[in-house]
């Protein structure tokens, strides 16, 4: 064993080692000081303002042939805003905030995959789009709090699962997108 990593006759370790044993402690302290004061790196300006703890989902207005998907729409969105937001249902009037919008477009029926058969060919795979244009708007400043126009979402579906499977993909995009814009307001 070398010399400098044993102790002396005397019972006491040689200056080296006593200077590795500052140099670990010095270390140790340095690293729990960083611990303790955690992480000063962070973000600001995302999520809803802090006074905005209630919401009022209205009725979308629907320009497509589908009167059932406004329905859908505002269902999938009460649902994630109470649910993934953390607001409460608040009726228009008494509401910090509300989700307003309008479903521009539903096409129910874009082929996607095709496979060839004797003289034809058949679609085995579709594809739901919906295109709406959505704002959340804080009714105490008086300003829309996130918005998107022409927001267009879809869900594919093989035949057999039929164009109800596309379309809960959709909306379920659809919630994902607005509460995540909503959280990031860029």
């Amino acid at each position: 064993m070398p010399a400098w990593i044993s102790t002396s006759t005397t019972g006491r370790r040689p200056a080296l080692s006593r200077w590795r044993c500052g140099v670990i402690r010095r270390y140790a302290i340095v690293l729990l000081l960083l611990a303790a004061t955690g992480c000063v790196y962070g973000f600001s300006g995302g999520g809803l303002p802090a006074h905005v703890r209630t919401v009022a989902i209205l009725p979308f207005d629907n320009r497509t042939g589908e009167p059932a998907l406004a329905q859908e729409v505002s269902d999938a969105l009460a649902q994630a805003v109470q649910g993934r937001l953390g607001l409460r249902a608040s009726s228009e009037s008494n509401a910090d905030a509300i989700v307003r919008g309008e479903i521009v477009r539903y096409e129910p029926d874009i082929p996607l995959s095709y496979e060839a058969g004797q003289g034809q060919v058949q679609v085995t795979r579709r594809r739901v789009q919906i295109t709406l244009n959505v704002e959340i708007f804080d009714q105490r400043q008086g300003k829309a709090i996130w918005q998107r126009s022409g927001l267009a979402v879809d869900g594919e579906y093989d035949l057999s699962a039929g164009e109800v499977a596309g379309r809960r993909l959709a909306l379920q995009k659809l919630v994902t997108d607005i509460v995540e814009g909503a959280q990031s307001q860029w």
